[in-house]
């Protein structure tokens, strides 16, 4: 839908030719077919960019920098500077300034849905679906570069774009699904740590105990940010060194054959393969790629100090946050590889009465009642795996595997928390005390959390994690749709746009990604009994693809196709000229003058 008019009539609250500032050098690269606005007073938002010693509008003229207090705000609002010179070459230097949001983003591949996943691939399946979790982190690699992209160039997460660009009506229904799959994903991550600490006490401490010094100690590491940005890396550094170290030491003991291993990551196939299979490997999708997980890296990268004023810094902002995360998901991938190897070695197709035997005979065997004695293949989670491996290979292989999983939970409950933060400031623009905003998003998902550990015992959690990743893998397109749509505007990311390939790929596997959910939806209401099951799940399943149909169909900005194409048209009809779409009314946001490029300069 081209532009249709010149009108300077703007919302209730702007002024004409006022636009919200994003990024400041788009000056130099406006459409050649548009003509130059005059300069402009700063927008609603602004760069990001700290210690600068001045941003630009669209036509260069000097804006002041903001000040702390400012709406621009991040609960991460340290600014990490990033050594000057070095030459045009790579530089480990620059490397180790950039190294931290990589990292960070990586623990979300790593936390214990993701690691009760990978055991349950293993011992269901063996080693035939290892190539799924190499190409699901290769997918996860890819949505995290549409991450970097957008918050590096713009100076925006992913949340403050979306509460810019989309309607009222479809923001908030995007918010609300990154809640689900916030509030999914933590009730993974507070359980599978209370499971950790179920573990090391030996049962003395139960599930909902767990959860309470969860939710505790939590509150209390977050605050470690205080004491520096860096500081707080390092400390999830450290707990990913544990997890390496701990499952590291699982592999080395269970000595699962490695030429299977290589063929199972490298050869594509399933042979006798079934539904369960498949529902595992849909499985790996949803709990290696976390829809909050590109709201949060987006928002991460901004914690660096990048002069947006010059293409060249950030090119190479975008080429070392990349570099980065392919580092941290490397060493993601070998930590899953890890656990779904040794369960896939060790325990494939075990039956219930064989671990009940030899857990009886063991140094753990206090809990060998937790297996029926029956022939039934052996159903494991995070708690029932960490058992098993006591069982077969000693109590010290029962509390490593504990140590891990506890470190899994601790990391992943923290980024979890600021996944939360980012999401709820970017799409409802709240701008509360540190401590309230601690509280409130924390609260909001754990309250969940708290009430499955109240009703469930801990050894029968099983059926409930299989359900949380199916149910991120639902959710994925809320997060791909967005992201791939603002990074694919021209007149948002101008020469950072995604390519035509680029689209084209990640369009598809979208496409896969919700195929598959579809499915299953499909496969699952038959096993359902009652009409008054089919009726809901019916009408949940259209509304899921008519939502995800809108969005791919949606414009965020009215005329977006026919910006630097469109010629002024002084007989148009003034209210209709660059309209933000159903937001006539809100005063964040302002029109365009003389067909400048909106809000995105």
């Amino acid at each position: 839908m081209g532009l249709t008019g010149h009108g300077q009539v703007g919302p209730r609250g702007c002024q004409p030719g006022r636009l919200p500032l994003l990024s400041p050098w788009w000056a130099a690269t406006s459409p050649p077919s548009l003509p130059r606005s005059p300069p402009l007073p700063p927008g609603l938002t602004g760069s990001l960019n700290q210690g600068q010693a001045q941003t630009y509008g669209t036509s260069m003229s000097p804006v002041a920098p903001q000040h702390p207090g400012t709406l621009d705000q991040t609960y991460l609002d340290e600014r990490i500077s990033i050594p000057k010179g070095g030459g045009p070459g790579f530089s480990f230097r620059k490397l180790w300034a950039f190294t931290g949001p990589g990292f960070l983003m990586s623990i979300a591949y790593l936390d214990p849905g993701n690691v009760e996943s990978d055991l349950q691939c293993g011992a269901v399946a063996g080693f035939k679906l290892l190539w799924v979790l190499l190409w699901a982190t290769i997918l996860g690699l890819l949505c995290q570069r549409l991450a970097i992209r957008l918050g590096v160039v713009t100076g925006k997460d992913l949340g403050e774009i979306c509460y810019l660009y989309y309607p009222k009506v479809p923001r908030v229904l995007l918010w609300l699904m990154i809640e689900i799959a916030i509030i999914g994903s933590d009730m993974q991550e507070v359980i599978g740590t209370a499971i950790a600490f179920s573990l090391l006490s030996a049962g003395r401490i139960p599930l909902w105990g767990g959860v309470l010094i969860t939710i505790v100690d939590t509150l209390f590491f977050l605050f470690l940010d205080k004491y520096g940005l860096r500081k707080l890396e390092a400390f999830f550094g450290l707990l990913i060194t544990i997890m390496a170290l701990t499952f590291g030491y699982e592999y080395v003991m269970v000595r699962p054959g490695q030429v299977e291993v290589l063929k199972g990551i490298f050869l594509p196939y399933c042979p006798g393969c079934g539904r369960e299979e498949l529902l595992q490997a849909v499985g790996i999708v949803g709990a290696i790629i976390m829809p909050h997980n590109i709201f949060l890296h987006s928002s991460l990268v901004k914690t660096r100090d990048i002069d947006r004023s010059k293409k060249e810094a950030v090119q190479e902002a975008n080429m070392y946050f990349l570099t980065e995360s392919c580092l941290a998901l490397f060493i993601s991938f070998l930590i899953n590889l890890f656990v779904m190897a040794v369960f896939g070695e060790a325990f494939y197709h075990q039956r219930n009465e064989d671990v009940h035997n030899k857990c009886i005979n063991s140094s753990v065997s206090r809990y060998a009642n937790i297996f029926p004695t029956n022939n039934e293949t052996v159903s494991v989670d995070i708690y029932q795996g960490g058992v098993i491996l006591g069982c077969y290979f000693g109590a010290v292989a029962l509390y490593i595997w504990a140590i891990g999983i506890l470190a899994a939970g601790q990391s992943s409950t923290m980024t979890g928390t600021y996944a939360g933060q980012f999401v709820m400031e970017g799409f409802l623009q709240l701008r509360w005390s540190r401590f309230a905003r601690v509280l409130f998003t924390r609260s909001f998902a754990i309250l969940p959390t708290v009430f499955v550990a109240a009703f469930r015992d801990v050894s029968h959690l099983t059926g409930m994690n299989d359900l949380l990743n199916v149910l991120q893998s639902i959710l994925l397109p809320f997060a791909v749709l967005p992201v791939l749509t603002f990074t694919s505007l021209r007149p948002l990311m101008q020469d950072f746009t995604n390519g035509l390939p680029g689209k084209v790929l990640m369009t598809l596997i979208t496409g896969l990604v919700c195929a598959i959910n579809v499915y299953f939806v499909v496969d699952f209401l038959p096993t359902l009994r009652g009409l008054g099951y089919y009726i809901p799940l019916s009408l949940l399943l259209v509304a899921y693809v008519v939502f995800i149909t809108y969005l791919v169909g949606l414009e965020p900005w009215e005329g977006a196709a026919g910006w630097g194409t469109a010629s002024p048209v002084a007989s148009a009809s003034p209210s209709t000229h660059g309209r933000w779409l159903g937001h006539s009314d809100r005063p964040r946001s302002c029109l365009p003058a003389q067909h400048s490029p909106p809000a995105l300069i």
